[in-house]
């Protein structure tokens, strides 16, 4: 399984990756959300994680950009890591056409529950954690 994680900070990157290695999940990192729509373009991903709050493009934005595009890509399963605690962020992720929403400090158990799901919805195979 690959996933991307999209976020600024370089901390909440490796804990995630730490994280997912425990379950032998590869993962890429994009420190910003342009660099991470190109990454979407050039490689292959099974899953996205995406922060919401960075320099530059958000995370909402970035997500509708994924949606907007013209190949089976668009349908990439998109999960939001944010600290953001705003009411009605749940739905907003939603409409914006995010798949999930994980409050961080992200626990390992909500991380592969989320991936586990979205990837079953899909057909895939689930994670072994």
């Amino acid at each position: 399984m690959q996933v991307l994680f999209v976020e600024d900070d370089a901390m909440n990157r490796r804990v995630v990756r730490d994280m997912l290695r425990v379950g032998g999940v590869e993962m890429t990192e994009a420190p910003e959300a342009l660099s991470g729509l190109q990454m979407i373009d050039d490689m292959t991903f099974d899953i996205i994680l995406m922060d919401l709050r960075m320099p530059g493009m958000d995370g909402l934005t970035a997500i509708g950009h994924i949606r907007a595009r013209t190949d089976a890509k668009a349908n990439l399963p998109v999960i939001v890591v944010t600290a953001d605690t705003a009411p009605n962020l749940r739905e907003e992720c939603l409409a914006a056409g995010a798949d999930e929403l994980l409050l961080k400090p992200v626990a390992m158990q909500d991380l592969f529950d989320a991936i586990g799901r979205l990837v079953t919805e899909r057909g895939g195979d689930t994670l072994l954690i």
